[in-house]
């Protein structure tokens, strides 16, 4: 069977699902399993590192989602279309779709109604047209069989990996930028949507102001959308909060390694990144207990009450005031992180299209993806 990767991520900016499909993409490139003879189909305006992949083939009319939906589905005829990033042509009736979670339909309330109809729309056309799907999580992995209907023997986990941190060089002139060289500092990853939940991080930080000399560094965008009139004007002018915006990956491994801890206090991820690639730098994590968090840190991280702004204050100076505890965690998330390696998931992946799935039965054919 011929098989063809949806290249439409190598076009966005890199984020958590382009993140998965770049890396699961690269990882299948770079294995012995005639995996080179699985062309990725790009648009015009491919850009690196999507850009750098190999075996592609470009498909130069339209761009954004008329190329998904149109151009992709007519060059891919006669091939199977691999999607990695959620969304997928609604006419392509061969495919094998990565869903990372079920937001639309868990927490809706953090999308525009015009966004979850297309989703919605998009998940209807996938349960009839993909025979099989993959997800990040055993979490996602039950969100979709119940919200979709989907016979789980249809639905295989692959967890990410975390590996690619090893080839990002770490770019410490982001500590001088933003003037924390000789500060000890807690970091905040994550875009400021309401599924992050970092308005209750904020507030949690507000009942910090004894540690005087602790930083709380915010990753990602700053957008008064999300916090409006309700945030309070004493959390966006506190001066221990140091609004960093995006960074580069270089200057986020750089955060990692020298931060006291990371806090993601999120109320939902099909997976979770971030905590797991704060581990593998060596940064002590403290994280939700929601979605699929505890799923993918395990025993390596300290939990809080991602609801309670007094519990997410009380787990975050715990950590930040007990050095033993810390060194305990930073063991504790190198041993967990280095469990996601890319080359498993891209095995994982090579085998379920090796197998006898798309040819009706989907029992068996991949190792489960649990941690182990």
């Amino acid at each position: 069977m011929d098989f063809a990767i949806n290249g439409k991520f190598t076009a966005q900016r890199i984020t958590g699902v382009q993140r998965v499909a770049y890396e699961l993409t690269r990882a299948m490139q770079l294995l012995d399993l005639h995996s080179n003879d699985i062309e990725i189909v790009v648009p015009r305006n491919a850009t690196e590192p999507g850009a750098s992949l190999l075996s592609k083939r470009c498909c130069p009319w339209f761009m954004g989602n008329v190329w998904e939906q149109i151009a992709l589905p007519l060059t891919t005829s006669g091939e199977t279309l691999i999607s990695l990033c959620n969304t997928s042509p609604l006419i392509k009736r061969r495919q094998i779709v990565m869903v990372h979670d079920m937001a639309i339909f868990d927490v809706p309330y953090a999308f525009s109604k015009k966004f979850r109809l297309w989703y919605k729309l998009v998940f209807a056309t996938i349960h009839r047209n993909a025979k099989v799907i993959l997800t990040v999580s055993e979490f996602s992995k039950e969100r979709i069989c119940r919200h979709l209907n989907v016979d789980p023997s249809r639905v295989f986990v692959i967890n990410p990996g975390i590996d690619h941190m090893e080839r990002v060089h770490s770019d410490r002139s982001v500590l001088a930028r933003l003037e924390l060289a000789t500060a000890p500092y807690c970091l905040l990853v994550g875009s400021l949507d309401p599924r992050k939940n970092l308005r209750r991080a904020l507030a949690a930080v507000e009942h910090l102001g004894h540690l005087s000399e602790v930083k709380f560094v915010v990753v990602g965008g700053k957008n008064s959308r999300v916090f409006g009139e309700q945030t309070p004007t004493s959390t966006a002018e506190n001066r221990q909060v140091v609004w960093a915006g995006f960074v580069t990956d270089s200057e986020l491994k750089a955060l990692y390694e020298n931060a006291r801890l990371l806090a993601f206090p999120s109320l939902y991820e099909g997976f979770g990144l971030p905590p797991l690639e704060a581990m593998y730098c060596g940064c002590p994590a403290v994280v939700s207990r929601e979605a699929s968090l505890p799923e993918a840190c395990g025993d390596a991280a300290l939990y809080c009450d991602a609801t309670s702004v007094d519990d997410i204050a009380d787990k975050m100076a715990q950590m930040l005031g007990d050095d033993s505890l810390r060194a305990r965690y930073r063991q504790l998330g190198l041993m967990q992180a280095r469990k996601y390696r890319w080359e498993r998931a891209a095995r994982q992946l090579m085998n379920v299209l090796g197998g006898n799935q798309l040819g009706g039965s989907a029992h068996g054919c991949a190792e489960p993806a649990r941690p182990r």
